[in-house]
Parts: C-alpha cells; sequence; structure tokens
C-alpha cells in the first residue's frame, strides 16, 4: 500500500523544498509559482498513465473463475465488475510500480540537487531544507528498494520493462525537454546571476 501512494509521499515532501529552494534562490513568488507547476505536470503524468494502465489491462483481459481454473465468465465483460463478483481478471497489467517508482526517485535526484547550489542566510531555513533533504534521501531509497522487490517478485517482465519505460521516458520528456524551453516549470535554480541574484539553471 505504501508504495501506491508513493507519488502521495514524494509530491508530500517536494512541494516545501522546491518552494523554499525557489524562494530563497530568485526572492520571486512568481518564479515559485512557476517551479512548483512541475509537481502539477508530475500529478498529470502519474494521473495519465495509470488510467491508460488500467485501460489497456481492461481492453486485453478477460474474467475468469478463478486464478487456476481458466474458465472465463462471460456475463463480466470489465475487470471492476469482475472483481466486485468475486471473480479473476486477467490482462495485460502494465506495472504501475515499475512506471511511478522510477518516476519518482528521478524526480527526487533533481530537485534534490538544488540544495548544494543555494545559500540559506537564516538557520532556520537551514535546518528544514536539511530535514527535507533527508526525508527526500529516506524515500529516495525506499523506492530504489521497493523498484527491486517489483522486479523480482511481480509481473511479467514485459510489463515491468513498459512500466519501467514510461517513467524514465515522463522524466525525460519533462527534465532533459520541455523544461529547458521557457514555457515550462523549468529546472531548479542552480546558479547566480551578475546581479546578485539566483538564477534558473539552463
Amino acid at each position: 500500500y505504501f508504495v501506491k501512494v508513493s507519488w502521495g509521499w514524494t509530491f508530500l515532501f517536494l512541494l516545501p523544498f522546491i518552494a523554499l529552494t525557489t524562494y530563497v534562490a530568485t526572492r520571486s513568488l512568481s518564479a515559485v509559482f512557476r517551479r512548483l507547476g512541475a509537481l502539477l505536470v508530475g500529478t498529470a503524468i502519474w494521473f495519465s498513465c495509470t488510467r491508460v494502465f488500467m485501460i489497456v489491462e481492461n481492453a486485453t483481459g478477460a474474467c475468469y473463475n478463478s486464478s487456476t481454473v481458466l474458465e472465463i465468465v462471460a456475463e463480466h465483460t470489465d475487470k471492476r465488475s469482475c472483481i466486485t463478483g468475486g471473480f479473476f481478471w486477467d490482462g495485460f497489467d502494465i506495472s504501475g510500480h515499475s512506471f511511478l517508482l522510477p518516476y519518482c526517485t528521478l524526480m527526487i535526484l533533481e530537485e534534490a540537487a538544488v540544495a548544494h547550489f543555494v545559500r540559506f542566510e537564516k538557520p532556520w531555513q537551514r535546518h528544514l531544507i536539511n530535514a527535507l533533504t533527508l526525508s527526500l534521501a529516506f524515500l529516495f531509497f525506499v523506492w530504489i528498494f521497493m523498484f527491486f522487490c517489483t522486479a523480482v517478485y511481480f509481473h511479467d517482465f514485459s510489463q515491468k520493462l513498459l512500466g519501467t519505460s514510461c517513467g524514465i521516458l515522463g522524466w525525460y520528456i519533462t527534465y532533459k525537454r520541455w523544461y529547458l524551453t521557457p514555457y515550462s516549470p523549468g529546472l531548479p535554480p542552480r546558479s547566480t546571476t551578475k546581479e546578485g541574484k539566483r538564477g534558473y539553471s539552463k
């Protein structure tokens, strides 16, 4: 269950981390709201991909009496009614865990790296960022561990491969392509401009 809400935990700790680091680096509320857009994009990617995975499983599956007795129950043509009726649904189940865990870990890596570039003038800011960084590091290693557990114990290879590919693709399209453009949430601030204000990394 903890893995099923992994995006929620990642969102919970990244939100204050992104807000504080961006504000300290830029002194701009508009920059903060712009950067927080990365969390909205991440939420949209999570929701869209998981919905597509469910549609694929529903479209490619059938309802059976049980996982061992493969006799089709014709009256149940979708997964929800099949499961509700106490039967077993078998379809191409793209691994949501294999999708979400790599995506969360890559996003944490991208966002947490800013802690090395931003100088915090007030002690409470540094203490808060240290606590958030430790929390994100803990999540990072938990997600890695859970990912390997998924790789070993759950789903077929093709389902895990496709799920992982979707997670990596979501990260690549956003952080390595789209976020480099002006019309995007942008990358975390990692440099100082000549005027003394923190700037966004290019």
